[in-house]
Formats: structure tokens, C-alpha cells, sequence
């Protein structure tokens, strides 16, 4: 019976899921629309060289490959902003600046699974292309806050932790790390929360780096303060000043209070170039919920002309978790407004007229195809979460009149079809 279930670290959405599924999804897309994005799409199929090209990177190892009827190498999409890129190219110079589009995306990685993390997902994407100051990446956290409030959460619960690439790249230029080092480095340090301090240590080694450097690192790294930054950097660090830009422009949008500084966030996909954030719940039981960053330099890897460009990518498998712990996921209920049943196997005729007025006016309705008992009726419609059962019974329909009960009190009345 292998063959029945479903493949490994994939989901199945069952109605009453996928209502809630649904229910996120629009909140993604509210928060989104209401700061001017607009929604776009992409296959999930990519040639496998648009994500390989970054050999060395984890998501690389994690890639579902194979080679497709035609003998070319295909992949299923790990993550869209590859696919994002290669969109953009294709209509160089011709789409008007700033892009501001968003995605919900389903994507794939073979990779371990744990709580919140399975091997195919959604993901909210939401980028800003085309604008180089720091406030597109204030606009992206403006629009995270916006979700989070939506769905019931505070500054207490989540958190999002920002830094920069550039803090990273000063303190590895103060120790001597540079060219294609930095990013092998970068993914070793994205992971030093994650490893015992000896094997991180031997695995910066590795990288060249001696005990001074990587102490360094770690002290910088570990800062969670700006003026302690300003400190530990040179006078007139970049880092510094566009971080406290970023900080400014926050308070203008009266998000401050969900940000903190923490030097450690440097996300591991090399092609960040500036401002980089992750948002977790404050109690630290679940994983990153969302991250992201700006990446100026992406275009110039798949042979284009350079474009600015941020946004962020956002599981929806972590979000429900978090959700669900805080007793914050909705009851819902289904579609269906309206149930109508026909008592007698005669009037299913007129049932079916009945069914067919009431969806012309925009109702969602439910005709019982059945004989069934009164009983079974009632509890289904319960089920259904229908506002209204509508009967027709011999006496009331040859009088022209449909008996309709309000699910809700239980009272009933008599009622001509064409005033339903």
C-alpha cells in the first residue's frame, strides 16, 4: 500500500485545511497589496543551471533534479527568486521602476525534516526591485509587521532581527577575507548559532581564517547593539550609517518596536549584498519564520546588467505552528450557505429549480443528491456550516411556498420561490 501514501515530506490538504491554508494566504496577500505590490508567477519547473550556478550553497545539495524527455537537466524550484531574476531579464529596460511584486509560490528542497520544515512548501515572496535606498528594505518589514498584526500577533511574540552584509564584510576585510573566501566563509558563519563553537571553529580554519580572525568574528558577530557596533568598526562604517538610517525610518513607520539589531544574521545565500533580517517567535521554540535581505548584485551572476533589489521569503509551514501554539488559527467554516433538500424523489425537479434561483443570485448552495433521512440532512448542513435549510415538502410546494429554517435559531417560515 506504499503506493497510497503520500511521497515524504509532502502535504495533503483536506477541505478543512485547505480553508485555512486559504485564510493565510490572504492575509499574504492583504499585507502585500496594501503597501502597492502586485502579484506574478513562474513554472515550477527551472533548468536545473539557474540554481547550480551556485555551487557550494546548500540549496544546491537539497535541488529535486532530473533529466527531463528531451535530455535537458530540470529542477523543481527550490526558491522563486532565481526565478524572479531571470523574469526581470527578459524584459530588461522595459518594465517600469520600481518593480514591487510579490508570489506564493510552492517550492521543493530534500532536506531534513523537522518541525515547521517538510520537503515542499509555499513561500511568500515579496521584492523590491530598482530602488537602492535603505527604504525598500524598511517597506518589506513594514509589510511583515502588517501581517503580523493581521493575524493576531505582537512585538512581544515576534521579533525580527536585522543586520547587514556589510557589518560582515568589514570585520572579514579587518582580518583578511576576501574574494570567492568571503562567501564559503559567509556560509559558515550563518551557521555558527547552529554548531558546537570547536567545529565552527575548524570549519572557519578550514577557510584559511587563524584563531584571531575567528575570535574577531565571533566578538563582532555577537554584538546586539548599535553603538557597540559603531565601536568595534572603523570611523565612517557604511554598516553603521545604514543602519541607523534603517532605524529612522522605522520609527516613521511606527515598526520600531519589532526590530532589534543582532550582528549575527548574515543569511547564508551569497548574493546578499546589504541590509539582511529574520523574524522568530520571542519564546525561540521554532525556527526562523521568514528572512530575507537585499541583493544588489544577483543579475550580474546570470550575465545581466545589475539591478538593486530586496525582499524576503515566507514558509507557511513555521507561521501555522507559531499560530497554533498561540491559539490563534481560526474556526472555520465552510462555503456553503444554503442546503436544499427535496423530501419526495418527485420534487428533485423542483429542488434543482430552487438550487439553480438561489446560486443566480450569488448564493453558495448545497443540493442534497440523495434520498436521504430528515436526520442525516440536518446534521450534514451542521457540518457545512450552512446559514439556511431549505425543504420542499408535497403540501408546502403544491401551496407555492419552500420551507426555509434559520440554521442558527431553528425558526422557520414559509417562503414563495422567487422572494428566497
Amino acid at each position: 500500500m506504499s503506493d497510497l501514501q503520500g511521497v515524504r515530506g509532502t502535504r495533503d490538504f483536506y477541505p478543512d485545511e485547505m480553508r485555512l491554508r486559504n485564510w493565510l494566504f490572504s492575509h499574504f496577500c492583504a499585507a502585500a497589496q496594501l503597501h502597492g505590490f502586485e502579484e506574478y508567477d513562474a513554472p515550477v519547473l527551472e533548468y536545473e543551471a539557474l540554481y547550480t550556478r551556485k555551487a557550494g550553497e546548500e540549496i544546491v545539495e537539497q535541488l529535486y533534479g532530473f533529466e527531463d524527455k528531451g535530455g535537458r537537466r530540470i529542477a523543481l524550484r527550490p526558491e522563486m527568486t532565481p526565478s524572479l531574476a531571470r523574469m526581470v531579464l527578459a524584459r530588461a529596460g522595459a518594465l517600469p521602476l520600481p518593480i514591487k511584486w510579490f508570489s506564493i509560490p510552492q517550492c521543493w528542497r530534500y532536506e531534513r525534516m523537522q518541525r515547521g520544515r517538510g520537503r515542499e512548501h509555499y513561500q511568500w515572496n515579496v521584492d523590491v526591485w530598482g530602488c537602492e535606498g535603505v527604504e525598500a528594505d524598511v517597506e518589506l518589514l513594514a509589510v511583515l509587521c502588517t501581517f503580523f498584526g493581521r493575524v493576531g500577533l505582537t512585538p512581544g511574540e515576534v521579533g525580527i532581527r536585522v543586520s547587514s552584509r556589510k557589518v560582515l564584510q568589514e570585520v572579514l576585510d579587518s582580518v583578511g577575507v576576501a574574494g570567492e573566501q568571503f562567501a564559503a566563509v559567509c556560509i559558515v558563519i550563518d551557521k555558527l548559532g547552529k554548531l558546537p563553537p570547536e567545529e565552527a571553529t575548524a570549519q572557519l580554519a578550514a577557510h584559511g581564517l587563524d584563531e584571531a580572525a575567528v575570535a574577531t568574528i565571533q566578538r563582532v558577530l555577537g554584538l546586539h547593539d548599535l553603538d557597540a557596533l559603531a565601536d568595534a568598526l572603523s570611523d565612517g562604517s557604511v554598516a553603521v550609517a545604514e543602519l541607523r538610517a534603517l532605524w529612522a525610518l522605522a520609527g516613521g513607520y511606527g515598526i520600531a518596536d519589532w526590530l532589534e539589531f543582532d550582528a549575527s544574521i548574515v543569511r547564508g545565500l551569497a548574493y546578499y549584498t546589504g541590509p539582511v533580517f529574520e523574524a522568530h517567535d520571542r519564546s525561540g521554540t521554532l525556527r526562523a519564520i521568514c528572512g530575507g535581505g537585499r541583493y544588489d548584485r544577483l543579475l550580474s551572476s546570470f550575465g545581466g546588467k545589475d539591478l538593486p533589489a530586496t525582499g524576503f521569503g515566507f514558509g507557511d509551514m513555521v507561521i501555522l505552528e507559531l499560530l497554533k501554539d498561540r491559539d490563534l488559527l481560526p474556526v472555520l467554516a465552510g462555503s456553503v450557505q444554503d442546503v436544499v433538500f427535496a423530501l419526495k424523489l418527485e420534487l428533485r425537479p423542483a429542488a434543482m429549480e430552487v438550487a439553480s434561483r438561489l446560486r443566480a443570485q450569488g448564493r453558495s448552495v448545497d443540493l442534497v443528491l440523495e434520498e436521504r433521512r430528515l436526520k442525516w440532512v440536518l446534521k450534514h448542513a451542521d457540518r457545512a456550516g450552512a446559514e439556511r435549510l431549505l425543504l420542499l415538502a408535497p403540501e408546502e410546494w403544491k401551496r407555492g411556498f419552500v420551507k426555509v429554517r434559520d440554521l442558527a435559531t431553528g425558526a422557520e417560515s414559509e417562503v414563495a420561490p422567487d422572494a428566497l
